[in-house]
This record gives structure tokens, C-alpha cells and sequence, in this order.
């Protein structure tokens, strides 16, 4: 397995890993108007922003498949996806340690935004609720999630 930085030429498929994990996993966790907030967030043109800025990247496995994505914006962890027929064999776990070990390099917190569908995974890695957020989307739906922090060195 390797992590690479994104180029323009990954636009589609960091778009696909994304949206992909979003219809698979976030139905299960929000309404309808929910996911399709985050799908209208993580558009082509915020993806393809990202890319352009270098600071996204791609976990490749041994087969050399495409299989998740993360996005680092300074202490931000963001857009942090693998495709479902990948998950629970460590390919999230990795790019959770590569964006932690960038982040910790000139940072002492991470800052992240955990959705229902990833907050214990969150919680397990030692990062606690800040802030509780509410949208409301379409529908008359909610989105709903937690901004949360990790501390990884002392200022």
C-alpha cells in the first residue's frame, strides 16, 4: 500500500471513491436531503480546488486500486473516504496516520468534522466533541455532526 498526492488527472476518481463511500455508507446514518448536502459538498469543483492546492491524496493498495482518498487543509482533516468493498482491511487507518503525521509536523492539534457514520472511529483515535453543528438541508432535513479535536504535541 503507498499514499500519493492527487493530481489533476485523479479528479474523477477521488470524486468517484467519495461519492461512492457516501451513497454506500451515509443513508444508513442521515436522511435523504442529508446525503445530498454532502454529495453537493464534495462537488467536482471543491474536489478539483483541493487537488490544485496539494492537499489531497490517494491510498493505493498492493493491486494498485484506487481506494480511498483524504484531504489535508492546514490542521484540517477532511474528505477522508474508502470505497466500501475496501473498508475494515486498514486503508483508513493509514491515511487517518498520514494526515495525523503531516498535520503533527507543524500543528499541535488536528481539527476534523466527524459524521455520524465516523465518529467512533474518531473517538477511538483520542479525539474529543468540541462543537456539535446542525444544517438544515433539503427536504426540511438535518445534517448533523460533531467538530472535534485531537491534541498531538504541546505548543
Amino acid at each position: 500500500m503507498k499514499i500519493i498526492e492527487a493530481s489533476c488527472t485523479d479528479l474523477s476518481t477521488i470524486k468517484d471513491i467519495t461519492h461512492s463511500t457516501i451513497k454506500a455508507v451515509y443513508p444508513r446514518y442521515y436522511p435523504s436531503g442529508a446525503v445530498d448536502f454532502f454529495l453537493k459538498y464534495h462537488s467536482e469543483e471543491n474536489i478539483a480546488e483541493d487537488i490544485r492546492e496539494r492537499r489531497t491524496f490517494l491510498c493505493i493498495d498492493d493491486y494498485g486500486n484506487k481506494v480511498g482518498t483524504v484531504t489535508i487543509k492546514e490542521n484540517d482533516i477532511g474528505r477522508l473516504f474508502v470505497l466500501p468493498e475496501f473498508q475494515g482491511k486498514g486503508y483508513g487507518k493509514a491515511l487517518l496516520d498520514f494526515a495525523e503525521n503531516v498535520i503533527s509536523r507543524s500543528y499541535s492539534d488536528i481539527i476534523l468534522d466527524a459524521s455520524l457514520a465516523a465518529k467512533k472511529i474518531y473517538i477511538k483515535r483520542g479525539y474529543t466533541e468540541i462543537e456539535y453543528k446542525t444544517v438544515m438541508t433539503d427536504n426540511g432535513d438535518f445534517l448533523c455532526w460533531d467538530i472535534m479535536i485531537k491534541k498531538v504535541k504541546e505548543k
